[in-house]
């Protein structure tokens, strides 16, 4: 079978039953890549075996499965969908009406080992097992390739194939339930709070979550920084020592603004091999709004005019807390020894939170379990986030117009522009301080703001809801106005334009036909 192929992945007609619609739901394919003496990095397997996945897709990232480490290694990846790839079919089911997706990308989830194997020519054995999926969750994909891949290395194909069929027999994953998921003799269960195994009474965090203090313990001083800059959407490059420190960090980032949506470019773990290497490298233009994750120290070079470079050590737990690194100027990173630190010239708006600083080093200092760190520094982030995002959420609501307003005669009112200055001028009374002991420029930070792309994907989002809102409603009053009676004292030319106007209406929000039966139905029972 040739993988490469450019035509679409949806493997059937869409009006005909799907064998694999469960499976697609939660990943749309298994790669296994192995290391070919003539061919350098090469697929072995995709399955299911009709998945179609273009060149581009494959091999521009292909250099992402053999990040070179000894022994057993795991780490992500995120990677651009070739231009007109059609979306597979769970992407209009419930979890993508409740829970969108940016269907643009996939992520990649891998599972790498290498271990000396005199048998192969090389020396040693190299082979990667990779889960690829729409669905952003983390920690349940890189823990069901900790079940999969182990027996996997044993037993090759036969385990991929069963694994994917038992997938196939999952239940779509729905915001809200939780589900119980039979994996290789073991029950999962799944739901978006936590998921337990049912062999043991631990409880993990939640599938999208990673271990947020053992992410930032080195950084723990300049967490404030870092929120701003997420927030911000500012370009950042992670340069870590490994695929798994770049990943986590990346993602724990992009995740520290959360339940905010961060609406730009982030690459877990970036090579020079990547597709859009030029594309972000360029020294024409400015950075693009992108937090990358590299290990290569290649890079320090390449990205020396990228305002924001945070250069870290090996993550350990075990020990005394590692030393913080301290923030430093770009003109300092020069050489490929560069030592770990935040290399920018940003300045915070808001001050640091020193209260929370000490409770966690004291946390560490005590032994507190590095579970119980991450909750209170989730906590923290997410109180943070809701502290800023809250005041424009009012004032959005502010921006709607009032339900006695619409009328079914006319045109629904339209809801009011977002005006930055009004907005500000609510802050004195309505601002963060009521929810966050934060001191700080909080009126600087909200204009900058205002400039980033989350702001623009946050304010269209909320838009998008308040016009569906608003055009519900207007089709509540329609359905119970009394149009006969409206009509009776009309002439001609204003029923049919009415009409007219009603229908189009309709017709466009596919509830014509409803609101005929209704009208009819009322009609009758008059």
């Amino acid at each position: 079978m040739d993988p490469f192929d450019g035509s679409s992945s949806l493997r059937h007609d869409e009006d005909s039953w799907c064998p694999w619609a469960r499976f697609s739901s939660w990943l749309e394919c298994v790669c296994v890549v192995t290391f070919d003496l003539e061919l350098g990095q090469a697929i072995e397997l995709v399955y299911p075996q009709d998945v179609k996945l273009t060149e581009k897709e494959v091999r521009g990232h292909m250099v992402c499965y053999f990040p070179g480490c000894l022994g057993d290694t795991q780490f992500s990846f995120r990677l651009r969908q070739s231009v007109g790839r059609r979306t597979s079919r769970f992407t209009d089911d419930v979890y993508n009406r409740d829970a969108p997706l940016k269907t643009s990308h996939f992520f990649g989830f891998v599972y790498f080992r290498q271990v000396k194997d005199i048998s192969v020519k090389r020396g040693y054995f190299q082979k990667s097992l990779v889960l690829v999926s729409r669905l952003p969750y983390t920690h349940l994909f890189h823990s069901l390739l900790q079940i999969i891949a182990p027996e996997f290395f044993e037993k090759q194909e036969p385990c991929l194939e069963a694994v994917c069929n038992e997938i196939d027999q999952w239940a779509s994953p729905v915001p809200g339930l939780t589900l119980n998921l039979p994996l290789m003799g073991a029950v999962l269960q799944v739901s978006l709070q936590n998921w337990v195994k049912d062999q043991t009474p631990t409880v993990l965090p939640t599938i999208h979550e990673l271990d947020l203090f053992k992410c930032f313990q080195s950084v723990l001083i300049h967490l404030q920084m870092l929120w701003e800059l997420m927030l911000l959407g500012e370009p950042v490059v992670v340069m870590a020592p490994s695929p798994t420190v770049s990943s986590e960090i990346v993602l724990a980032l992009v995740s520290s603004i959360s339940p905010l949506k961060f609406c730009c470019d982030f690459r877990p773990y970036f090579t020079i091999h990547d597709s859009e290497f030029r594309e972000y490298t360029t020294r024409t233009q400015a950075p693009p709004n992108v937090v990358l994750g590299v290990t290569n120290p290649f890079f320090i070079k390449t990205f020396q005019t990228w305002p924001h470079i945070v250069r870290l050590g090996e993550i350990k737990m075990a020990g005394d807390l590692p030393k913080q690194v301290k923030v430093k100027k770009l003109s300092k990173l020069k050489t490929l020894d560069t030592k770990p630190g935040i290399y920018t010239a940003y300045k915070t708006f808001l001050h640091k939170d020193k209260i929370l600083i000490k409770r966690l080093l004291k946390g560490f200092q005590r032994k507190r379990p590095s579970e119980v760190q991450s909750a209170i520094l989730r906590r923290h982030l997410l109180e943070l986030t809701q502290s800023f995002i809250i005041p424009l959420e009012r004032y959005m609501a502010s921006l709607m117009p009032l339900q006695r307003s619409v009328t079914p005669w006319k045109t629904p009112p339209q809801i009011r522009p977002f005006s930055q200055e009004e907005f500000m001028s609510t802050l004195d009374h309505t601002g963060p301080q009521l929810t966050s002991m934060l001191k700080g420029d909080w009126m600087g930070l909200y204009r900058k703001f205002f400039r980033s792309p989350n702001f623009n994907g946050w304010y269209r989002q909320r838009n998008k809801e308040m016009t569906q809102k608003l055009e519900s409603l207007h089709l509540e009053v329609i359905c119970d106005a009394d149009l006969l009676g409206w009509a009776k004292d009309k002439s001609e030319v204003e029923i049919v334009d009415l009409i007219l106007k009603l229908r189009e209406k309709l017709v466009r929000n596919k509830l014509f036909f409803l609101f005929l039966f209704l009208f009819f139905f009322r009609k009758k029972s008059e």
